[in-house]
């Protein structure tokens, strides 16, 4: 036993780690050039900071232990994206998500705003980043991942039809029905 705790970790590595793919500093590259837009992802699509920071970590943990999965047929954002999208969704299907309303911290609005602006500015930009995510909310889970991913991500038509398993004339029709049902909800909190 003695021997083991003494050991050099990556000699104990689980049975889970990959056996192919990017080295644990490759793959950390990774995560420093994709969690913060893995995070704002899954806060829009789970309205709840915590919950998206837990999520962004489940994601980067999953990719982490399936990365001999990576095929290389898209590229690694949009494989991470598959990852949290699927993630988000499993979440939201649980008991608790069908069953309680959605509390967004409002310190996400409250630090979206810079320290110089002036108070009357910064009450402006948290009360629009409320009214934006309430309309959000009120969209079909479908119509929101794909106006996060054009508006938000800017992925194109074709990368969005690749993660939700649509052509791109069914993105670019559904992304219309989506900014009209948006707009409509968005007059509606004012």
């Amino acid at each position: 036993m003695n021997a083991i705790v003494n050991a050099p970790l990556a000699e104990h590595e689980p049975s889970d780690a990959p056996r192919a793919g990017l080295s644990s500093p490759e793959f950390a590259e990774k995560y420093q050039e994709h969690s913060r837009a893995i995070y704002y992802l899954c806060l829009r699509l789970l309205s709840d900071p915590d919950k998206a920071e837990d999520a962004t970590h489940d994601v980067f943990l999953k990719a982490f232990r399936k990365m001999e999965q990576f095929r290389g047929e898209s590229s690694w954002r949009t494989w991470l994206y598959r990852i949290a999208i699927n993630h988000c969704r499993n979440l939201q299907q649980t008991w608790n998500e069908r069953h309680m309303l959605s509390n967004i911290d409002e310190s996400v609005f409250e630090n979206a705003a810079s320290r110089t602006d002036s108070p009357l500015r910064v009450l402006e930009t948290k009360e629009l980043g409320q009214r934006i995510q309430t309309t959000l909310d009120k969209l079909t889970p479908e119509y929101r991942l794909i106006l996060l991913l054009v508006a938000d991500e800017h992925l194109s038509y074709e990368q969005v039809g690749a993660l939700t398993g649509q052509t791109s004339d069914a993105v670019r029709g559904k992304l219309h029905r989506a900014r009209k049902a948006f707009a409509l909800h968005f007059q509606q909190t004012a």
